[in-house]
């Protein structure tokens, strides 16, 4: 009988034991080795000499490049939110309407299922300064093409377009989720009312549906933070580090300098930045999101 309920009491511990050694292996020790050079300096071969917290004085007090890549982190994660999720909630309140939604919801979706490096070859095809498909067209119609990768104006603003073209299926899917969630009834009394098309995107939808607004603007906003792919493929950081963002920044000294021990010190501020956002929007969410409707 004991043997039975020692068993018992081992058995789910058996069970759980590979999930515990996969993120031992693939987390933990890969988090705290990285935690130990970022006190160290180290170019990948010998060993690494400590310097304590040297890398992390020299990242804030002396490295301009880190303030203007955190700056267009930011620029382009407030881009992505500022332009995305307006898009991405107009279209999927419109095809949540159509005969054909989720015939529409799957090709939305396509962009997500495609390797992010061969959608970032492919727009930057399109978007290239002579002989780019979007440029060619335009001088068809007669009118000039701006430089869209190559235009420190423009560059970044390029950017934040493709990634909210990657985006949008996923916002739209999350989107529409909610939306299938509104009671019809809810726009049933106010077309009563004598409320218009717009008038109930904006007095029924947009109340009923905030929960999952927040839900995607803090996702978004998150993802947008750690983001670096997409400038690597299309810019490699240009022009003149107008799209060079932290990531992007933290893989150049990895990969490029091999100076890992700065690269992994630049992680940790970053992943600090983030968690801290990440807990003030928690705040917020608790205190007026998805409870207080």
């Amino acid at each position: 009988m004991i043997a039975m309920l020692a068993s018992r009491r081992v058995a789910p511990y058996v069970f759980m034991a590979p999930v515990f050694l996969f993120g031992f292996v693939f987390f933990v020790i890969p988090l705290g080795f990285s935690a130990y050079i970022s006190l160290t300096e180290w170019n990948s071969t010998g060993f690494p000499r400590w310097v304590g917290l040297a890398n992390y004085t020299q990242l804030i007090a002396h490295d301009p490049f880190l303030l203007s890549s955190l700056l267009n982190t930011f620029y382009f994660a407030f881009g992505m939110i500022v332009l995305g999720v307006p898009t991405a909630l107009i279209l999927a309140y419109v095809i949540s309407r159509s005969r054909f939604s989720g015939v529409w919801r799957s090709i939305f979706w396509l962009p997500m299922i495609t390797n992010l490096v061969a959608v970032a070859y492919i727009w930057k095809f399109l978007l290239a300064d002579t002989s780019g498909l979007l440029n060619r067209a335009l001088d068809l119609l007669g009118l000039p093409g701006p430089n869209w990768l190559t235009n420190p104006s423009l560059s970044m603003l390029s950017v934040i377009v493709v990634a909210v073209w990657v985006s949008l299926g996923h916002n739209i899917l999350l989107f529409a989720t909610g939306l299938n969630e509104i009671d019809e009834s809810y726009y049933e009394a106010a077309r009563i009312d004598g409320a218009e098309p717009l008038q109930l995107f904006w007095h029924v939808t947009v109340p009923l549906l905030r929960p999952t607004i927040v839900f995607v603007l803090i996702t978004n906003f998150i993802t947008a933070l750690s983001s670096f792919a997409l400038m690597l493929v299309l810019t490699e950081g240009g022009p003149a580090r107008s799209t060079t963002v932290t990531g992007l920044y933290m893989y150049e000294m990895a990969f490029s300098d091999l100076r890992l021990g700065r690269a992994s010190a630049t992680a940790y501020i970053l992943f600090a930045i983030i968690l801290l956002i990440s807990l003030i929007q928690l705040r917020i969410l608790r205190r007026g999101g998805v409870n207080a409707y």
